[in-house]
């Protein structure tokens, strides 16, 4: 991937488990976002992509949202005029099964789609504990709830493919975990996580594999521990605070899977 020339991302060739939350760190610029506007299509790049072994080929974006691919930004991107819920429900916009005709003539069906997904966006407000909140326009919340909101959002379309663009960013080390906690326990054991994070302890204790991007390179992959014991890591971002006498986190997962 490239920008008037200058590569953002190059050669970078990675694999990640099925199910679980795993991580990609790394120096300011290493190209961590770009990594997911690629995946999620709204970069054109050379190479390839596939989600549990099936190419995304040139898919656009709203194609890759039906095939299970949804994220979110490092600034939650909402409609500040709309309400918790309707940004919420807006996360299934791309797998309606409404026809141009039932939305013209408002049928039966879409009435009871649209009534199905504002329970199902409730349901999600309840969940990330801020139900209260649902009529207000997101304009007016705290920028944690904001986060919430979104990551809300993508949630609705039941993702294969969840990625987190900083979900901890204006979070307490509690809450940032209770999220991602909240992220598993409702994406269900099948989904992925996929989340860039510059808090490293809060990576350590949550991903099973993590990625380490340096300058559009891939400068390592592998469990917590081996990323953190690689010298290359410890140099190029890590420091040696993270890793002399640093013991092992708590996982708050103990899940498995095969590679995507």
């Amino acid at each position: 991937m490239s920008f008037a020339g200058l590569r953002a991302l190059d050669a970078v060739d990675f694999e990640i488990p099925a199910g679980g939350t795993s991580a990609v760190i790394g120096p300011n610029g290493a190209g961590k976002t770009t990594l997911f506007n690629c995946v999620s299509g709204l970069y054109r790049y050379e190479g390839d992509l596939a989600l549990y072994g099936e190419s995304l080929g040139r898919l656009r974006p709203h194609q890759r949202a039906r095939r299970g691919v949804a994220r979110t930004f490092q600034t939650p991107a909402l409609l500040d005029t709309e309400s918790a819920l309707q940004n919420v429900a807006l996360g299934a916009a791309a797998h309606s099964r409404v026809g141009v005709l039932d939305a013209m003539l408002v049928t039966p069906r879409r009435r009871r789609e649209e009534r199905e997904t504002l329970e199902q966006a409730l349901d999600l407000l309840q969940r990330f504990g801020i139900a209260s909140l649902a009529g207000r326009p997101v304009a007016g919340l705290a920028h944690g709830d904001r986060r919430r909101v979104e990551v809300a959002r993508a949630l609705m379309g039941s993702p294969r493919l969840l990625m987190l663009d900083e979900p901890a960013a204006g979070l307490g080390d509690g809450e940032a975990r209770d999220l991602l906690a909240e992220v598993e326990a409702h994406a269900g054991p099948d989904a992925t996580v996929l989340l860039v994070e510059h808090d490293v302890a809060l990576v350590m204790a949550v991903a099973r594999r993590v990625v380490v991007l340096d300058s559009g390179r891939l400068l390592a992959i592998g469990t917590p521990d081996e990323v953190r014991a690689d010298p290359r890591v410890v140099e190029a971002y890590l420091g040696a605070e993270h890793v002399d006498d640093a013991p092992a986190p708590e996982r708050l997962h103990g899940t498995t899977g095969v590679p995507a």
